[in-house]
């Protein structure tokens, strides 16, 4: 059995998750950090010494045996294509993606071992079955997913509302409503609402910290990198489910 520790590149590392997942990452020893890239390139006070690329010269990475995605969708194919072509896997966190950049995703799952997930809690993910049997036991009441963030986040609905709203689909065969706030720092938090007649059930989930995503994604690198080929589901690695 190869018991080295997994070799991690982490691309988009000047952001908000890409920092705390430099922070986060010595806490493993099945874990080590052999590079991280950035648009510009400089150096990054959470990882001293760790070579950092422009995104521009991704070529010119390390060996690597996976990447950690948390950039922007203009950044995303050059990871992807950089997977492609070093023959390794991709946990990415990256939202707003387009139709074609997921079925690129798709493609490098049909050789490679990736994830994609909206959302790396461990919260969420049990949220999101919590919502499918509870839509699916409610079929004809109204639904609705509210969620707030910082007012730094570009895309709305979040990628974990559409996540939760996809549950809510899969429960009861109809999409739900979506609303969108923005607002001071809030880190994430999403409520998913439930109305009958006269009464109303409410899932909500918080986050406080950032560093519950990159602990998940961290956790996702290590178990996904040992799969074969597939595009994995965060929920299912966690809870123990039967599917990819």
């Amino acid at each position: 059995m190869n018991l080295s520790p997994l070799r991690i590149l982490v691309h988009g590392a000047s952001g908000r998750m890409g920092r705390a997942l430099l922070r986060l990452a010595s806490e493993r020893s099945d874990l080590v950090l052999v590079a991280a890239a950035t648009r510009a390139g400089a150096p990054l006070p959470e990882a001293p010494g760790l070579p950092v690329l422009a995104t521009a010269a991704l070529d010119a990475a390390p060996v690597f045996d996976l990447a950690i995605d948390f950039s922007l969708p203009e950044a995303f194919d050059g990871i992807l294509g950089l997977c492609r072509r070093r023959g390794v896997g991709l946990v990415s966190g990256t939202t707003g993606l387009s139709e074609g950049q997921f079925e690129a995703f798709n493609a490098l799952a049909e050789v490679q071992p990736v994830l994609w997930s909206a959302n790396f809690s461990v919260g969420v993910a049990v949220l999101r079955a919590l919502v499918q049997r509870a839509a699916a036991a409610v079929p004809g009441w109204d639904a609705d997913v509210v969620e707030s963030h910082h007012v730094h986040k570009k895309d709305a609905p979040s990628g974990t509302a559409l996540l939760l709203g996809a549950a809510v689909a899969e429960g009861r065969g109809r999409a739900p409503h979506y609303a969108s706030l923005r607002a001071g720092d809030i880190v994430g938090e999403h409520l998913v609402q439930l109305t009958g007649p006269g009464e109303r059930l409410e899932l909500v989930h918080r986050a406080t910290s950032r560093d519950i995503f990159a602990r998940g994604a961290l956790e996702a690198a290590a178990r996904v990198a040992r799969l074969g080929p597939g595009r994995h589901d965060f929920g299912a690695l966690l809870l123990g489910e039967p599917r990819a």
